[in-house]
């Protein structure tokens, strides 16, 4: 799954001008299931300041939304320019659980937790086997 790319944004980046505003409404329009789901969970974050975290954890309704979440999140270009909008830092398990975290949270046990193998494995269930 590619980005699509306006004409004006590729000459931006071709003279070196394209800037994170720019990006983040390219990966806006070319992923939208992804900027839902990254959003609900940034947005989570905010709503409940007293959580560990902010979350979305909905499996994905098809596979073409599933892969526009890990086109988001496997990259460190569009990650890092969503984590950069949002003001949190993503961390992922399975192929649907997002969370938002606080930066300054990020060295904190809740973070550490969440992206451990320990916590991979004790979110798992069969029927996650496929994703």
């Amino acid at each position: 799954m590619s980005l699509d790319v306006p004409t004006h944004v590729l000459t931006a980046a071709e003279r070196g001008e394209l800037d994170d505003a720019q990006f983040v409404a390219v990966v806006r329009d070319s992923l939208p299931y992804a900027w839902e789901v990254v959003t609900a969970a940034a947005e989570d974050r905010v709503a409940r300041p007293d959580a560990r975290f902010g979350e979305h954890e909905v499996p994905p309704p098809s596979e073409g939304e599933r892969g526009q979440l890990l086109r988001a999140l496997a990259s460190n270009a569009i990650r890092g320019a969503l984590e950069r909008h949002f003001g949190v830092v993503f961390a992922f398990q399975n192929c649907h659980r997002v969370a938002a975290f606080a930066p300054a949270d990020v060295d904190g046990a809740a973070y550490r937790e969440f992206i451990s193998p320990r916590g991979q494995v004790l979110n798992q269930s069969p029927e996650l086997r496929d994703c």
